[in-house]
């Protein structure tokens, strides 16, 4: 420990000098210029002493982190012309990063394995499968600065000698560039020598060798992964998308429309979960249950109603209509019409460029993989010899369960148990978490569980399913609570909502060696290609939100990207992403919420408007949750919104629209809102805001004004 400190003492003791005494000032552009033939003339008569003094300067600062580097190198191409400078540069820098290196290792690495080993064993199990190239791309193209690379470097399992050798060849080039540049510079004797064509064309190379650099390693990096296959010399599509949920179909869409040619392959139904288990058939059912629910609840609004009953299967069959009219939306005569060639099969990918479906291959520029995902299923005990319900076979229902189990306290089992809850199943909702609704703050899962509770849904927190027995004709599930204790639950039905997995076999992905993440989606970059660059991803196999919108979201950037990506690439946008719960009232969701903020250190100020106090909420009986808004500390620029209330996924949009364009709480009250309407939650919202932010010392002068002018 001793040595350590002594170390940590003798560093801070150098960068105490150096600020003490000024020494920065000699690291500077306009120092070296003023001196620089004092340097010139000093290294002809004495050679090897001002390469010694040279390089003990800039091996020191590097190894200290100390900031010049950039101008050390300027004066060394000045001092000592391009070959030499190149030499003794590249060699000094290589050892001063490996003295920086050692440092970090020697003073840190203990330390930050010990706090952070899970996450470190990552970052050094990447190390060990690609860590040299990784090191050679961040000296060729340096996303961080130079020192940080040396330190980070030091707390992984990287070798001394590796990273040595590495940074030595990957720092030459640009080390070259900027030697290149202090040659031409110390040439500079009038204000007529800017013009000159070296100086020019140093600083236009100074300019664009970051951008060769980048393309070079891109070039390395697709020629490695590319090695084991062979490139058709023609193929017949410019993008072929694999599924026809929303992410392929827009991707094959967004491709036609541009005139390239497009195929979409779907091995069952056009139109994917969304359209045919998810979104749609959901919301169909949530109509009838919310419709049932009313004319039950007539009677506080001053209607009576005689009779009314329930026809389930009626209801069910309501569900498959709703289906088939939004069909021809994603129809094959559809997009046959718009240009996409539409191919129903099972698709196998056995190259970057070759897909084989229906014992034909096709051939290709680009694949988008969009084959979304599947209900996951856990590995409970006895599961597999009950009737178990998902969201793709809930459908064919067509009597209604008396006893209904959903596990899973998310968004689908939560719609789901309100509106099986109205329809007159008893439903009882079994989570493993503490509260219900995970995903949004706690303030905003109490008020949705009250709502459900006070329906009649029984929630059960903090419970794990154990296992499931038949006894005589009765289904039962066991589960254990927080206390330990067993508790037991009959039924006749259960429905499995505990979460969603990507559908990543069967593909191809495997043997072709298209890199997942540990949760099991594709992974992919910012751009949204996977390791292969002509192989992009988007939907919920890819993740991280599963949401249709952000399928299509995402299926326009794999267009673009892949028919345009030789000239213009864009990064895929999660700036400012919604999202809605369908429930009774709804639960709609904007950017960070509290939890998220305290996660990542961001200061925030909350508001929340209580509809209770709504005219028009108050007018329809539907008084019943809030509009929650974070802003940035001390201002109204909006970090996230949260609502509880009746059309909460329509009022969200004007929390949308003003984070998307970087509008404030202020505009949102600025703005004219029809009245009485439920969209003045927003507005009045935004008032609670100003209300609670007014300068009271502006207000405290203006009410003595307003005094002295009634005296």
């Amino acid at each position: 420990m001793y040595k350590k400190i002594t170390l940590l003492m003798a560093i801070i003791g150098v960068f105490l000098v150096f600020k003490i005494f000024g020494l920065n000032q000699y690291l500077t552009f306009a120092f070296i210029k003023e001196n620089q033939q004092a340097f010139i003339d000093y290294n002809q008569s004495h050679t090897y002493e001002m390469i010694l003094y040279y390089s003990l300067v800039y091996i020191i600062s590097t190894a200290l982190s100390i900031p010049g580097a950039t101008i050390l190198t300027l004066l060394g191409g000045a001092i000592f012309g391009l070959p030499l400078g190149l030499l003794i540069i590249s060699f000094t820098s290589s050892i001063g990063a490996t003295l920086a290196f050692l440092m970090a290792r020697f003073l840190l690495r203990d330390y930050v394995h010990q706090k952070f080993e899970k996450r470190l064993q990552k970052i050094n199990d990447g190390i060990k499968k690609d860590g040299a190239f990784y090191l050679f791309s961040l000296r060729l193209v340096p996303i961080f600065p130079f020192f940080v690379i040396n330190l980070a470097m030091g707390l992984t399992s990287i070798s001394v000698i590796k990273f040595f050798l590495v940074s030595q060849i990957g720092m030459l080039a640009g080390t070259a560039v900027y030697v290149n540049a202090g040659v031409q510079l110390s040439k500079l004797d009038s204000i007529e020598g800017i013009m000159s064509p070296e100086l020019i064309g140093s600083f236009i190379l100074l300019g664009i060798f970051p951008l060769i650099a980048k393309k070079l390693v891109l070039k390395i990096k697709a020629r490695r992964v590319y090695k084991a296959f062979n490139k058709p010399t023609n193929v017949e599509y410019n993008m072929v998308a694999i599924g026809a949920g929303s992410a392929g179909l827009v991707t094959s869409y967004i491709s036609s429309a541009v005139k390239a040619k497009a195929a979409i392959i779907e091995k069952e139904a056009m139109g994917g979960d969304c359209l045919n288990t998810g979104c749609v058939p959901s919301k169909a059912l949530i109509k009838s249950a919310k419709v049932y629910h009313q004319v039950n609840s007539a009677h506080n609004y001053g209607v009576n109603v005689k009779e009314s009953s329930l026809d389930f299967a009626k209801a069910m069959e309501r569900v498959q209509n709703v289906i088939k009219k939004i069909e021809p939306h994603d129809s094959v005569e559809r997009y046959t019409e718009l240009g996409v060639d539409c191919i129903i099969g099972h698709a196998q990918i056995i190259s970057p460029w070759e897909v084989k479906v229906n014992n034909k291959i096709i051939t290709t520029e680009n694949i988008t993989i969009a084959t979304g995902a599947s209900p996951f299923v856990p590995p409970i005990e006895g599961l597999k010899e009950i009737d178990y319900l998902t969201s793709n076979n809930l459908w064919k229902l067509r009597d209604l369960p008396k006893d209904l189990i959903i596990l899973g306290a998310g968004p689908i089992g939560l719609e789901m148990a309100q509106s099986f809850n109205r329809f007159g199943s008893n439903v009882t909702v079994v989570e493993m978490n503490n509260r219900i609704l995970k995903v949004e703050d706690e303030d905003v899962s109490d008020e949705v569980r009250k709502i459900l509770e006070n329906e009649g849904v029984k929630i059960l927190t903090e419970h794990k399913a154990v296992r499931f027995t038949k006894n005589d004709d009765k289904n039962i599930l066991f589960c254990q609570n927080n206390k330990n204790e067993e508790v037991k639950l009959e039924f006749d039905h259960v429905l499995i909502a505990v979460g969603r997995k990507a559908n990543v076999k069967g593909v191809g992905l495997e043997s072709l060696g298209v890199e997942l993440r540990d949760n099991g989606t594709i992974k992919t970059n910012e751009f949204l290609q996977t390791n292969f660059p002509n192989i992009f991803a988007c939907g919920d196999v890819t993740g991280p939100y599963q949401l249709t919108h952000m399928a299509s979201h995402q299926a326009w950037y794999c267009a673009v990207n892949g028919l345009f990506g030789g000239f213009k690439k864009f990064k895929v946008d999660y700036s400012v992403v919604p999202w809605c719960t369908y429930l009774d009232p709804e639960v709609a969701t904007v950017g960070k919420n509290e939890e998220i903020c305290k996660q990542e250190g961001i200061s925030y100020d909350v508001t929340k408007y209580h509809i209770n106090d709504l005219d028009r909420a108050i007018a329809e009986s539907e008084e019943f949750g809030f509009v929650k808004v974070l802003t940035k500390k001390g201002n109204d620029k909006i970090i996230g919104a949260s609502i509880v209330g009746k059309n909460a996924g329509e009022l969200i949009t004007e929390f949308v629209s003003a984070m998307k364009y970087n509008k404030g709480l202020n505009s949102i009250l600025g703005t004219i809102h029809s009245y009485p309407t439920m969209a003045e939650a927003n507005k009045y919202a935004a008032g609670v805001w100003k209300k609670k932010n007014a300068p009271q010392r502006v207000l405290s002068i203006l009410e003595r004004y307003f005094r002295w002018r009634r005296s």
